[in-house]
């Protein structure tokens, strides 16, 4: 069982960045793939970024609209995992979910455990 919780989120303007956090308790964090969906109003939600590793070599993955922009670490000495977002547009506000799951992707439902997510609004 892991246990995940959203922080950073709020209201920016075009152009500005934010720095989301993602704290994870229970047990195995380090053995889990991290992602970072999306869900505006009205909309389904929508995958961001993801991080796996495999021994000392560590995989992200983008969706082609954060690409260039947003970055995604992780620390698992600390359980926890980040989403960089810079140059951010009217377009990229959503309610920002964190997720674990045993293999990286796109789909929301390869993923098991969800926080409860933080709101990222950009003003024009």
């Amino acid at each position: 069982q892991v246990q995940l919780v959203e922080s950073g989120g709020g209201l920016v303007q075009a152009g500005g960045s934010l720095r989301l956090s993602c704290a994870a308790s229970g047990r195995a964090f380090g053995s889990y793939a991290m992602g970072w969906f999306r869900q505006a109003p009205g909309k389904e939600r929508e995958f961001v970024a993801a991080i796996s590793w495999s021994g000392s070599i560590i995989y992200t993955y983008y969706s082609d609209s954060v690409k260039g922009r947003f970055t995604i670490s992780r620390d698992n000495a600390k359980n926890t995992v980040s989403l960089q977002m810079n140059s951010l547009k009217p377009e990229d506000t959503a309610v920002y979910f964190c997720a674990a799951g045993a293999t990286p992707g796109k789909r929301v439902g390869q993923y098991d455990y969800w926080g409860q997510g933080t709101q990222v609004t950009v003003s024009s």
